[in-house]
């Protein structure tokens, strides 16, 4: 069996590609009072490898909330679809901000699934975005 440990190299290469967001609901890591993990965006319980195309940066409550999901409803349609995926998808073809920059909106399937799987809009997030707005530090270039 390989080696699946994520190793501090890896984990600084994760950190990096992301620019220090959390590659889900773009929470930046210097504002939040939990660390953020490297999580396996395709599960290791469902077979997934750590390899950097398999990895993602991701704060505590994406994180938790993901756990090994890599499948949602899509709440209009009713249809099981795939969650957002960060290395195969482009993330504003399938999320955009409300005009406040308080909500993430579902543009796709895709989108919604993960907004309502991930819950992207926790009332923790939409606070912090409104107070980072307003002083010019959200949303993250």
């Amino acid at each position: 069996m390989p080696d699946q440990r994520v190793t501090q190299q890896i984990r600084q290469l994760v950190g990096d590609r992301a620019k220090g967001c959390c590659e889900y609901c773009l929470s930046q890591a210097q504002f939040s009072p939990q660390s953020f993990s490297v999580e396996h965006i395709y599960p290791r319980s469902l077979g997934g490898v750590t390899e950097l195309d398999n990895l993602a940066l991701a704060c505590a409550g994406c994180n938790g909330h993901k756990y090994n999901k890599t499948q949602a409803i899509d709440p209009p349609t009713n249809t099981m679809v795939d969650l957002y995926h960060p290395r195969k998808h482009n993330w504003a073809e399938h999320f955009a901000w409300n005009e406040e920059y308080t909500l993430i909106l579902g543009l796709t399937p895709t989108g919604r699934a993960t907004v309502e799987a991930l819950q992207l809009n926790r009332i923790a997030l939409q606070n912090l975005r409104a107070i980072l707005f307003s002083v010019g530090k959200h949303p993250p270039e």
